[in-house]
């Protein structure tokens, strides 16, 4: 029997495990790592400091599903890998394995400007956006000018973008929008870069709706530090802020920082071909947020990032597990995508409005990409919240 260890139980993490597990069958016994016992829908934590959802609206308990699907599930940190002696050492003991999924997600980088991890909230985690919501409760009694944005070296803008105009739709439903001056802050070269180059008419239509809804927007800053009450950027401009939210860069997490045998890069990230295989362990993969995405542009003023989203990690997970399979059968034509090239499905939220974001390709050059606005309702978007929740708790992975 072959075992393979997947460390991470978010989109990357679960989709490659209960592949694995469904392609291997009984030659295959797949162990799940993670350190959370919960599945979470992060896409939706946006709506959480509002209160349009509770925590346990958008997340379930994975080990039902994982046992009922055949993949032991351990609830444990990761803490180091030895490749050469395909050792996990975890904080409840170690675990050898034939193959390593490296579904390890993001660690926040909160030092990157004094005073981020102060005096500006973040939504990106359950707690971050519970103590938002707390924030805002507080701010409707002292309304005043508010700073949302994305810091130098970012790459999670999408986030942020529907963040802002979600604040905005509360703002106006707290009658106190005339008492906030709103501000939108990106190191993008222009509105609606995204960290994919952009797409046909993004920037005319995100600088319309800057203006349909009095929106101040600067673009190519950064921020050189957060106090409690103000925002400086690296233009040297201060903002006055009330209440801040910045989505800072993500970083590689401590675990692949502590097994320098992986050679990472210096963001803390796994290199990987296009079948997502290590260049130098031909037993270790890594899948989602983990993986190495070179840029294929390059930034202007200010540094920015490209976005993991959901679905190229839903993607990545299958890819690997589809590989694992074939190797273990001993075949050497492997499936291979770049990141790059998968294509692009994305929904952003705009306060019960939405935009669709459809190409052939996250990346440049692209055969096909569309913006659909929608302003009657958020329907897709909601629709594919329901459809993702309900795939994922019914261990559904082999879905779109």
């Amino acid at each position: 029997m072959t075992t393979t260890v997947v460390i991470g139980g978010s989109f990357a993490g679960m989709t490659s495990a209960l592949e694995i597990k469904r392609k291997g069958k009984s030659q295959h016994k797949v162990i799940l790592i993670d350190k959370s016992p919960l599945f979470l829908f992060i896409p939706s934590l946006i709506w959480v400091p509002l209160g349009r959802r509770e925590i346990k609206d958008i997340s379930f308990k994975k080990e039902e599903i994982l046992k009922k699907k055949g993949v032991d599930f351990m609830v444990a940190e990761a803490v180091k890998v030895d490749p050469k002696t395909s050792t996990l050492f975890t904080d409840q003991g170690e675990i050898r394995y034939d193959h390593l999924v490296i579904a390890t997600g993001p660690k926040v980088k909160y030092d990157v400007a004094p005073g981020v991890e102060e005096f500006a909230h973040y939504i990106g985690t359950p707690n971050g956006a519970m103590k938002t919501r707390k924030a805002l409760e507080e701010f409707k009694q002292n309304p005043g000018p508010i700073v949302i944005g994305a810091t130098q070296n970012a790459g999670c803008m999408g986030a942020a973008y529907e963040f802002l105009f979600n604040i905005e739709k509360w703002l106006r439903e707290q009658n106190i929008r005339k008492k906030v001056d709103l501000y939108w802050i990106t190191p993008e070269d222009y509105l609606g870069h995204f960290g994919i180059d952009g797409m046909p008419m993004g920037e005319t239509m995100l600088k319309s709706f800057m203006n349909m809804f009095n929106i101040h927007y600067r673009t190519q800053v950064g921020v050189k530090e957060v106090q409690k009450d103000k925002v400086i950027l690296t233009s040297d401009e201060v903002l006055p802020s009330h209440f801040t939210m910045l989505m800072p860069p993500f970083i590689g997490v401590d675990f692949v920082t502590n097994s320098p045998d992986l050679n990472a890069t210096p963001t803390g990230y796994i290199p990987v071909g296009n079948d997502y295989r290590h260049p130098d362990y031909q037993n270790i993969w890594a899948a989602g947020i983990a993986v190495n995405v070179p840029l294929p542009f390059t930034p202007g003023a200010v540094p920015f990032a490209s976005p993991k989203t959901g679905y190229p990690s839903d993607e990545t997970g299958k890819i690997v597990a589809e590989n694992i399979i074939r190797v273990t059968k001993g075949r050497t034509d492997l499936k291979e995508k770049a990141w790059g090239r998968i294509p692009g499905l994305c929904i952003m939220d705009a306060g019960k409005k939405e935009v669709l974001l459809l190409s052939t390709s996250l990346f440049k050059p692209r055969t096909f990409t569309i913006m659909i606005p929608n302003i009657l309702y958020d329907f897709n978007k909601v629709l594919f919240e329901k459809y993702f929740l309900w795939k994922t708790r019914n261990g559904l992975s082999y879905l779109p």
